[in-house]
């Protein structure tokens, strides 16, 4: 038998439906899509001057792949603040980013079922380098208007202080 994934008697995965984004401290209003986490490794081949029939290799560079946010467009202004800080029409030569605070940490938090936090990543040092304020708009359409920030990151890691909750039990009786 295979050992345990979870506690108790939970055997089915985490969904992928259940999530929140926090940055600068608070949730994300409206995040409905979060690209994946993922991390390359380059593969440096080199030989070594004795052993002329195979080559070895080693691990090289690491790279963070970007991650994209996807929100229905509201009044809520916090995609376009955060991609203002990285260029903005309009403003003096030289003052065009704004190299105090154009970068920011972020947390990416999955909830199981019972809408307790699971799994958490903190993503570091993210700018945003794509912003679509709007997307195609279609009058014979009936889809909703997304817009979304991809953001370039210098790595994640998962938060090792989040662990497995004990899963709640209940009663059966409705409220």
């Amino acid at each position: 038998m295979p050992a345990p994934q979870f506690k108790g008697d939970r055997f089915d995965p985490y969904k992928n439906f259940k999530f929140r984004v926090n940055w600068d401290g608070k949730a994300v209003a409206g995040i409905s899509k979060v690209g994946g986490l993922t991390k390359t490794t380059q593969v440096v081949s080199h030989r070594e001057g004795g052993d002329v029939s195979s080559t070895r290799k080693s691990p090289g560079q690491v790279d963070f792949g970007a991650i994209t946010l996807e929100r229905g467009v509201t009044h809520d202004e916090e995609f376009e603040r955060w991609a203002n800080k990285c260029w903005q029409l309009g403003h003096a030569a030289g003052t065009e980013v704004s190299l105090k605070d154009f970068r920011k940490d972020l947390v990416i938090e999955v909830m199981n079922e019972a809408g307790q936090k699971v799994i958490a990543y903190k993503v570091y040092r993210c700018w945003v380098s794509e912003y679509h304020a709007l997307p195609e708009l279609d009058a014979s359409g009936n889809a909703i208007a997304i817009q979304s920030i991809k953001l370039e990151n210098e790595g994640w890691e998962r938060d090792a202080a989040v662990t497995e909750p004990d899963a709640p039990e209940f009663d059966g009786a409705a409220t």
